[in-house]
């Protein structure tokens, strides 16, 4: 069997050709898909108490400073 190949991308569902390519009705043809360059995806789970009656010993303490106070 006799192989050519051509390049292409997808647009709106379709494949659209890099050349200008007129292949006859009911060709047989083979899309062959390189693997994509995908970025490792992170993910940060939210953190969890082990023991939840341990909650209390998280309890924040506000404190005002004086209204002149620099930063």
């Amino acid at each position: 069997m006799k192989v050519t190949t051509y390049e292409g991308i997808v647009e709106n569902g379709q494949i659209k050709l890099s050349e200008a390519v007129r292949l006859p009705e009911r060709t047989r043809v083979y899309v062959i898909v390189p693997a994509s360059e995908s970025r490792p995806r992170f993910h940060i789970a939210s953190p969890r108490l082990t023991h939840p009656q341990e909650a209390a010993d998280f309890v924040k303490d506000v404190t005002e400073g004086p209204e002149d106070a620099h930063l």
